[in-house]
């Protein structure tokens, strides 16, 4: 105990490096979704599906190469028609994030138990560096 009060700097340091070692992983698991990377493994080695539930004109404006536009409100009606396999993995992407979260709920409610949201969105996306397109 001596120790500890002795270099109590050197344990706020300690702290403080494990904190920011373990803080990224912290808040993901908060805000929930799979993060980009994870993202495309996914769609790699078991051929998830992108959805970008955004409106046409902000998808339009940008989005992930090879995601298909399913805007939020018509998701019940077009995702069946678009993803036939319910097996397969389905992540939802808007631009930040909130949206896909509610549509993963809209999914799961229809059978597509793998239905995720990406965690931060496009934004998230291009952060990554990972590619885009304009439609």
């Amino acid at each position: 105990m001596n120790f500890l009060i002795e270099n109590w700097m050197l344990v706020a340091v300690a702290a403080g490096s494990a904190l920011a070692l373990f803080l990224p992983t912290l808040t993901q698991g908060a805000a929930g979704g799979v993060v980009p990377t994870e993202a495309v493994l996914l769609m790699n080695r078991e051929k998830a599906v992108l959805i970008d539930v955004c409106e046409p004109n902000e998808f339009a404006q940008g989005h992930a190469v090879g995601s298909k536009n399913i805007p939020l409100a018509q998701l019940e009606a077009q995702l069946p028609s678009v993803v036939k396999n319910k097996s397969v993995p389905v992540i939802l992407v808007c631009q930040s994030g909130g949206r896909a979260s509610r549509a993963a709920s809209q999914a799961k409610k229809l059978g597509y138990e793998r239905a995720q949201a990406l965690a931060g969105g496009l934004k998230a996306w291009r952060e990554a560096s990972l590619p885009t397109e304009k439609a």
